[in-house]
């Protein structure tokens, strides 16, 4: 199963992919936003390239797990990607900004190159946490 890993701002999405065993996620591409139909139509074509079956978007939520305050823009990009007519979940992003800021800072990526993947790489994290949560899922049944 390949799944898209969505990291959901006001300025860009970040996008990452599974490999086809939707076992790993690796950081694709960062979208600039431009408007709903340009997004939506940058997205497919990258669903179609990758022949995704899958899309989990991150969800913000506040340190005690409460919504935080951009979640219903989140849950508004949900709806608009229904148009797909794939399998949609969410995933707890919590900290995900913070965590792949670390882990550019300790590969040593310059602040004009951080600036320009980071949220690829936290829709990589994203990603990963569901991937890493169904196989965990998967081994308890």
């Amino acid at each position: 199963m390949r799944a898209i890993g969505l990291d959901f701002g006001e300025r860009t999405i970040g996008v990452a992919v599974s490999d086809p065993l939707g076992m790993i996620a690796q950081a694709v591409k960062t979208i600039r936003r431009k408007s709903w139909q340009a997004d939506l139509e940058e997205l497919r074509k990258i669903i179609e390239e990758y022949e995704a079956e899958q899309l989990v978007v991150g969800l913000p939520r506040n340190m005690d797990g409460t919504f935080g305050p951009s979640a219903g823009k989140v849950q508004a990009f949900v709806e608009k990607l229904k148009i797909f007519r794939l399998p949609i979940d969410t995933e707890d992003e919590r900290l995900t900004t913070v965590m792949a800021e670390r882990v550019l800072l300790e590969g040593d990526v310059s602040r004009k190159r951080r600036k320009e993947v980071i949220d690829q790489v936290a829709a990589a994290l994203i990603l990963q946490g569901y991937l890493d949560r169904l196989s965990r899922e998967r081994k308890r049944d």
